[in-house]
């Protein structure tokens, strides 16, 4: 992805990840969401995994310094008989305070979500519905869903297109895959052998 204006987001361009400081993004993290944000339950939902490029993205300001971070994780549903369905994780998306309410945060989010329809699985994140319902997230799917820690079940949300349902009940987690020996699959540019 080249660098692109973020549509409403105050001068505010869009970037891939790969080539920004990693350490940056942590130290935006932590000022978004404190020191002790990996203890909550999203990291554990995503423990063990790397971001996904194509589906992450930050956002610089208009003299290069980082001011957006949105990174999108492969996870998995797990239901009772144990077959797992892939699921994008979204989150954590931050934005440097003095920037909030620009519009950076919409714009990533719309960036990551274009990605993520083009794999043709769904995505789920912990976050408000007020803010999330308008990009099509909603609790509706994940009522008897249950995750590794404590959460608080309306802020758990699923983005479905008309055709796609979920399995319910299940266990939310880190993307598990049963292979075939020695075979290979590749999920939304996952490859996992």
């Amino acid at each position: 992805m080249a660098n692109i204006i973020a549509a409403g987001a105050h001068g505010a361009h869009l970037a891939p990840i790969e080539p920004v400081n990693l350490a940056g993004i942590e130290r935006l993290l932590d000022l978004a969401f404190g020191a002790d944000r990996q203890r909550r339950t999203a990291y554990r939902l995503r423990e063990g995994m790397d971001f996904s490029a194509e589906a992450s993205c930050v956002a610089f300001d208009e003299h290069g310094a980082l001011v957006g971070s949105l990174q999108s994780w492969p996870a998995s549903l797990v239901d009772d008989d144990g077959t797992a369905t892939p699921l994008w994780l979204v989150g954590p998306i931050a934005v440097s305070p003095e920037r909030r309410g620009e519009g950076i945060a919409r714009a990533m989010l719309r960036r990551a979500l274009t990605a993520i329809d083009d794999t043709g699985i769904p995505a789920v994140l912990i976050g408000d519905p007020e803010y999330y319902g308008p990009f099509g997230f909603t609790a509706e799917a994940t009522g008897e869903w249950r995750l590794p820690r404590p959460f608080e079940r309306h802020r758990l949300l699923a983005r479905l297109d008309d055709k796609r349902t979920l399995p319910a009940p299940g266990k939310l987690g880190p993307a598990t895959l049963r292979l075939p020996r020695g075979g290979q699959i590749v999920l939304g540019g996952w490859s996992c052998r």
